[in-house]
Order: C-alpha cells, then structure tokens, then sequence
C-alpha cells in the first residue's frame, strides 16, 4: 500500500522518515517566506471553499436566475422613488426624538427590496451590502447633513451579531461612507437581548426597546450630527430609542437613513 499527495508517494515503511525529512526542509525556509507561504495557502483555502460553496449551494438571484444573488435588472426594479419624513410627521407618529428619516423606499411596495433585504439579514448574504448600500445613498441626498456628520449603526446585541457574523447596520454604513465622506463610529451597544421585533405591536415594541441602548466607552467627544443607519423603519421605535440616548448626551441633530418604512 502506497499514499500519494501531490505527486509524492510514501511507502508504508519509509513514510515517516519521509516525511520528518520533509517537515526539517520546510523549518529551514526563512521564516519571511513561510509567512507568504502560508498567506497564499489561506487565500487559496478561501476561494477553494467558495468554489466548493457555490458548487453545492449555487447562487440564485431574487427571481430565480442562477450564477449571482442579484442581477442589474432586480436591481433596477428596486429603485423606487425615495421616502422622507420630517419632524412634524414623526411626532404625529408619536417619535419624540428623532428628527427626520430618509428611506430608499416602502417596504411593502417592491416586494424584491423586501427580499433582499430578508436574505441579507437571515441568510446571511454578505453580497447583498453593496448593492443594498447603492440604494441607501439614492435616499442620503434628502438629509440636510454638514460634512463633519457622522455614521452610526444601530447596533445588534453581541449575542445576534455572533450568531449572524455581522451586523448588517455596519455593513450599510460602510458603504455609505465611502460614497459620502462621513465617517462611520459605533456610539450605541445594546445592553440586553430584546428578540425579534417584526411581529410585535408598537407598544410591545416600545416596552422592548426601552433601555435597550448606552453610549459605547470610545463614544466621547459626540458630534453634534448624526446620522443612523439601520436597513428596516417600522415603527421607529428602535431609531427613537437610539435618538433619545444620543440626545441625551448632547447630541443637537439625530437623523436617520434606512432602506425600507415598513
């Protein structure tokens, strides 16, 4: 019996001497080189996983076409007119804090936004962020913001975020940063679990989200304009929530920018 790899092949009786042979040759290669060795080996492993990946889980855009998650014509069908409301129409909504919202668009109303966005939320598509984020700054342009305005995503529970690998907030932020020159910080945490908001009532909602949120530590100096990033506006509960705690602070304009009203 005879193992091969990669064109090498070890008898059964000499195989380890072989081999401890082979493992001194690779401890003698300069250390530098090991590293860009290893470098390249990680980048292969990536890609060969994602081949692997797609192989067994091939990409199927929002309306069933194979070879990407989204193609430029689902796209296109998402760009519906942006939405945006101001200080008077949120108080009517009973939104004490923030002080206007800008929305790509109504979530009910292009059923593959609503898509995109549940796939990049619970399937955890990663891909979906920067054609999601190009929709996002379609609405960016409504908001009256200073240059020195800063980014904030509403933030997840640490525990949601680890299940999830990100936080799609971040993700949106980011790309909206790198378009608009604002600079994206993480000002808010949540300090409890709060579940899943989508089927709650907006008073369940509100008891939910009350005292959800704090100033991160690194949150000091506060800007006076902030922008929040979050992909859904229901209710407006949790936008509110994370208004209040930054007005409470010192914070004079707290807007926010999100794909969908629901």
């Amino acid at each position: 019996m005879r193992w091969k790899y990669s064109g090498c092949s070890f008898g059964e009786k000499n195989g380890v001497s072989r081999l401890s042979f082979l493992v001194k040759r690779v401890r003698r290669v300069p250390s530098s080189l090991r590293v860009h060795k290893r470098t390249v080996r990680s980048l292969y492993t990536a890609g060969m996983w994602q081949t692997l990946l797609d192989t067994l889980f091939p990409r199927t855009s929002l309306g069933g076409r194979p070879g990407a998650w989204m193609t430029p014509e689902e796209l296109a069908a998402m760009q519906t007119e942006p939405v945006f409301l101001h200080t008077a129409a949120l108080r009517h909504r009973d939104i004490a804090s923030l002080d206007c919202i800008a929305a790509a668009g109504e979530y009910d109303a292009t059923p593959l936004l609503k898509s995109a966005i549940l796939m990049f939320k619970y399937r955890r598509i990663r891909h979906f962020a920067v054609p999601l984020g190009t929709l996002l700054l379609r609405a960016a342009p409504l908001l009256v913001a200073p240059a020195e305005t800063v980014l904030c995503p509403v933030p997840l529970h640490w525990t949601r975020q680890y299940a999830r690998g990100f936080n799609q907030s971040e993700m949106l932020a980011r790309v909206v940063s790198d378009a608009r020159g604002w600079q994206p910080m993480n000002l808010l945490r949540r300090t409890r679990m709060t579940g899943h908001q989508a089927h709650r009532r907006r008073a369940q909602r509100m008891r939910a989200i009350r005292g959800a949120f704090a100033l991160t530590s690194t949150a000091r100096p506060l800007p006076t304009s902030i922008v929040l990033i979050d992909d859904v506006c229901t209710t407006g509960a949790t936008l509110d929530a994370c208004a209040a705690v930054l007005k409470a602070a010192g914070v004079r304009n707290v807007s926010a920018l999100v794909l969908a009203l629901g």
